[in-house]
């Protein structure tokens, strides 16, 4: 996938967490705000080149309740899924420092769970996990956060993808990724990207 993260951090089971940030979004604010979109005319563009172009275009920033469609290479084949950044779960630096081997290392900072709806939409069955969460990216003010592996797996309303067998068409599940962010943050921002594709944003607001 196109965000290759780095886990800094080993953690213990996650804490309790208390604030659910709410999801940003003007009626200003379109789905396509950012969405590359072809400067040809729709006249002259020929039906084969639209579908390319439609397919190319991805990325952009998207309002509290709208939804991404993208398209994922699994093991069983390319499936693609609608996607939609639900809400961000940030907790307290004392419970951060709980989750790491040193905590000097959560100093100042807090854990942010992310939770992404996907959709299978087309495609076939899975045979194995899904690889869809891989592209989940926590930033908050504009910085990329410290990915924590296991933290969100007990966290309430996410599901373990090693638990889910056959994800079938039309069958929807949550999955959550967790990052260490400054608890003093303003903003937190869910990124999630196709492969070299450029990043869809829900943007949150911390308080």
């Amino acid at each position: 996938m196109l965000h290759h993260k780095n886990t800094l951090l080993i953690v213990a089971p996650v804490a309790v967490l208390a604030l659910t940030l709410s999801a940003c979004g003007d009626a200003d604010n379109s789905a396509n705000a950012d969405v590359k979109e072809s400067t040809t005319p729709k006249s002259n563009t020929a039906p084969e080149a639209a579908a390319s172009q439609s397919e190319e275009a991805s990325g952009g920033e998207l309002a509290a309740g709208e939804s991404a469609t993208a398209t994922v290479k699994e093991e069983s084949g390319n499936v693609t899924y609608e996607i939609t950044a639900e809400k961000v779960e940030l907790g307290t630096e004392a419970e951060a420092a709980k989750l790491v081997r040193d905590p000097a290392d959560a100093k100042g900072m807090a854990l942010a769970v992310a939770h992404l709806k996907f959709t299978h939409k087309s495609g076939p069955a899975l045979t194995s996990d899904s690889e869809a969460n891989d592209s989940t990216v926590i930033y908050a003010d504009g910085q990329k956060g410290a990915l924590l592996i296991g933290a969100s797996d007990d966290a309430p309303g996410c599901e373990d993808p090693y638990d889910i067998e056959g994800w079938a068409p039309s069958e929807s599940h949550t999955l959550c990724e967790s990052y260490l962010v400054p608890a003093a943050a303003k903003e937190v921002e869910v990124h999630w990207s196709e492969e070299d594709g450029e990043p869809y944003i829900w943007k949150f607001p911390n308080g």
